[in-house]
């Protein structure tokens, strides 16, 4: 039997915040355990909740981002559980009416534009942290921190209508550049700050029918996202093959293995008990507050690639990678501006600016050279005063190494390129000497040994030709010696 799958998410996104949602305790990463935390965040008999209001706007800048219909009123719930890492015995969350309802992001699939809705948008305070390793007593005892407690999360409800774990990755990396884009959220998954829990069933192909659903949580990376999404489904068809049952569960993935593993039966909403929060009255915004905060958004990616596409006369592969993230795309706006050729300031990007960033582990906004200063090395290769070669293999390294200006570094090392013909003629006599087999291939007609004798010419010169020149050069030279 053919099965499909079905797949909705839970994204939790941790608020770009200085302090915690209902306290003034700070939410800054990477501090001593415990020392970020008052009574409110532990819940200390006596303590009083009060909403963080630039959590609040974030929420709704996110909403508007996404379409979403905002409540103008909205509800805090209990939710009742028990867990080490949540010392109230509750969290404080939104349930029946959250900030924001419905709502959509765009994805491709196949080629396709493709929109995938969203059930809610809510708000909620984060639980604080276990810690299973990196203790000498680890394997008795397991260590809590509770700076996390009381984190503003914004939690994303997707529907189930996602059919591979490639458009649930999509999903995330879109709503993940969205997030910076509105500075929101950092969006980094290794430090925490989004985290995907995904629920997913399998169904005959063609039915309408929903299957057992389980969700799958520890998801810290995209590669992982899709690695246990797949793992799943697989592992849920193959029970249904063997004619066993799938029960709804909790799995967590373990990357070491490859695979979820069970945790827990899942829970219903009545398991966690929820009521009305009796400490904070009900979350109250006004729509000139909402119409204030519409009119300071961005521009978001979709609109500022369709800009790229139009104004630039940029590909859409290309706008989609330069609208990745808003440092780039603004770094990539700033150095066409300075190049007066957007044409060349996205090849740059794409090929050196990328892979300096990559093989650096950098963000753009670690990049060492300024759009001025990489614009000047473009504007002399598009003048000629230099060759690509000579740009990329020789200058932009030390501009980067050095921080000098290009015209500094080609007065140094003496990179003018090659002006006069005799010069240049000179040397490719010397290469044709030099090279006598590839010679007498090109003159036996295996004529595309005339880019190995090329290669030879601009290495002589050390990238200071230009390759136009120096091949029909080159090319008149080997005429000549067939008509001897």
């Amino acid at each position: 039997m053919k099965y499909e799958t079905v797949i909705g998410l839970e994204i939790h996104a941790q608020l770009l915040t200085k302090t915690k949602l209902f306290c003034r305790c700070s939410t800054q990463f990477g501090l001593q355990p415990n020392s970020q935390t008052c009574p409110v965040c532990l819940g200390l008999p006596g303590s009083l909740p009060v909403i963080n209001r630039e959590a609040v706007r974030m929420a709704i800048k996110l909403a508007l981002a996404l379409q979403a219909q905002i409540n103008l009123k909205s509800i805090f719930s209990r939710k009742n559980y028990f867990y080490p890492d949540l010392p109230k015995g509750y969290q404080i969350t939104q349930y029946k009416l959250p900030v924001a309802e419905g709502g959509e992001l765009l994805i491709e699939s196949e080629g396709q534009a493709r929109v995938i809705h969203l059930e809610r948008l809510h708000l909620e305070e984060d639980a604080g942290k276990s810690l299973h390793e990196g203790f000498p007593d680890s394997v008795e005892k397991t260590y809590l921190d509770f700076n996390r407690c009381g984190v503003p999360l914004i939690e994303i409800v997707t529907r189930p209508e996602m059919r591979t774990a490639g458009e649930a990755v999509e999903f995330v990396q879109n709503l993940r550049t969205l997030l910076q884009y509105l500075e929101i959220c950092d969006g980094n998954m290794e430090e925490g700050s989004l985290r995907c829990d995904a629920n997913l069933s399998i169904r005959p192909e063609g039915s309408d029918q929903p299957g057992v659903k389980t969700e799958v949580k520890n998801i810290n990376s995209f590669r992982f996202l899709a690695r246990a999404l797949d793992y799943e489904a697989k592992r849920q068809m193959e029970l249904l093959e063997r004619g066993e049952r799938i029960i709804k569960e909790t799995r967590g993935w373990d990357s070491a293995s490859g695979r979820t593993i069970a945790q827990r039966s899942k829970e219903e909403a009545h398991d966690y008990r929820y009521f009305p929060e009796p400490d904070l009255p009900p979350l109250v915004v006004s729509e000139g507050w909402i119409k204030e905060i519409a009119a300071g958004l961005p521009e978001l990616p979709p609109a500022k690639m369709e800009r790229f596409i139009r104004e630039y006369g940029l590909a859409a592969d290309e706008a989609r990678i330069l609208v990745s993230s808003r440092a780039l795309a603004d770094y990539f706006e700033a150095l066409a501006c300075a190049a007066g050729t957007p044409r060349q300031a996205a090849n740059w990007i794409k090929r050196e600016v990328l892979q300096f960033l990559k093989e650096n582990n950098l963000e753009i906004t670690d990049f060492p050279l300024q759009p001025a200063s990489l614009a000047e090395l473009i504007k002399l290769v598009e003048a000629r005063e230099i060759t690509m070669t000579i740009a990329k293999e020789q200058i932009f390294p030390e501009m980067i190494k050095t921080g000098k200006e290009p015209r500094t570094i080609i007065e140094e090392k003496g990179l003018k390129p090659i002006a006069e013909d005799n010069t240049l003629l000179a040397i490719i006599n010397q290469v044709i000497e030099e090279n006598p087999q590839p010679v007498q291939q090109y003159l036996g007609g295996k004529t595309q040994v005339l880019g190995f004798l090329l290669g030879q010419v601009m290495k002589a010169t050390r990238g200071q030709a230009n390759p136009e020149k120096a091949r029909l050069l080159l090319q008149a030279a080997l005429d000549r010696l067939a008509k001897k």
